[in-house]
């Protein structure tokens, strides 16, 4: 990496995030820059003060304004970031939209997909090309974002596919829940499944592109399942979160990706669990009446 890095984290005014730009903030140099970004102008600027004061703190941390529903900032977040400091090191694709077990799936899935899915689709195409050689791009996801967890008649919508076909297969299951029809074609009703499986998909469609050169000079494009953590987002969705991790717990591994010497191929595209690469045609379609969200 280049003597002064730059990383930028979304999604990062509070939970895995937060702990996200904590890590790095405490792992990277003095002359390093920390993007901490969020789409509440307040809520960024104290959490980027707040994480600035911390003893361990030796990267300089910045907070960033950034809506990640908005296409269009992302697009310019990206060419700002190339033209101030001629690219980006670390980039980690984090925000999620909350949602409650009470609420309704089909109701909320416009808002969930923007931020889930619309958004990682941007990121990738806007920050992979200012992504500087040894640099890391890194999309949170789940263990649900493997192949298998997806009804058998969808697969071919999403391996082998383009970050093209993966954009057209996410916008055709959003027609399909307003059109009533989802079910019927073998979606899921749970939205956290499909849209974990076309994340880790997009990855893997960018990936395959690069996979050469990235490789040889060290960058990484991955996504990552960080396992179970107790934040306020999945709390109401466990029975029994005793063995959940803070988020400075699972930030460790993340971070340790992001800080790694050498990148491991076999890990290069793959969603990564504590290090290791999951199959991506595993998991089996889960039961509809169980509501957990799988870590």
């Amino acid at each position: 990496m280049n003597a002064s890095r730059i990383a930028l984290v979304t999604g990062a005014n509070q939970g895995l995030g937060r702990a996200l730009v904590e890590g790095l903030g405490a792992r990277m140099r003095p002359d390093d820059l920390v993007l901490l970004t969020g789409r509440d102008s307040r809520r960024v600027a104290d959490a980027a003060c707040e994480v600035s004061r911390l003893p361990g703190t030796r990267a300089r941390v910045e907070g960033q304004v950034l809506d990640v529903t908005d296409t269009h900032a992302i697009a310019c977040l990206a060419e700002d970031v190339r033209a101030r400091f001629g690219g980006v090191d670390v980039v980690v694709s984090n925000a999620v939209a909350r949602l409650l077990p009470e609420e309704s799936q089909a109701e909320r899935a416009d808002e969930f997909i923007d931020v889930a899915n619309t958004a990682t689709h941007t990121i990738l195409r806007s920050f992979a090309p200012v992504l500087r050689p040894g640099g890391r791009l890194l999309v949170v996801a789940s263990s649900l974002g493997t192949l298998g967890h997806l009804d058998a008649r969808l697969h071919h919508l999403f391996d082998g596919a383009s970050l093209n076909q993966v954009e057209y297969a996410v916008e055709s299951w959003r027609a399909a829940i307003h059109n009533r029809t989802a079910q019927e074609a073998g979606w899921p009703l749970w939205l956290n499944v499909p849209s974990k499986v076309a994340q880790v998909a997009a990855v893997r469609a960018v990936a395959a592109e690069r996979r050469e050169n990235d490789l040889a000079d060290g960058t990484l494009i991955a996504a990552v399942c960080p396992g179970m953590v107790d934040t306020a987002t999945s709390r109401p969705w466990f029975s029994d979160y005793s063995h959940a991790q803070s988020p400075a717990q699972a930030a460790e591994a993340l971070l340790d990706l992001v800080f790694a010497e050498h990148v491991d191929p076999a890990l290069y595209g793959e969603l990564v669990r504590f290090g290791k690469a999951l199959d991506w045609y595993g998991g089996t379609p889960p039961v509809e009446q169980d509501r957990m969200l799988t870590p």
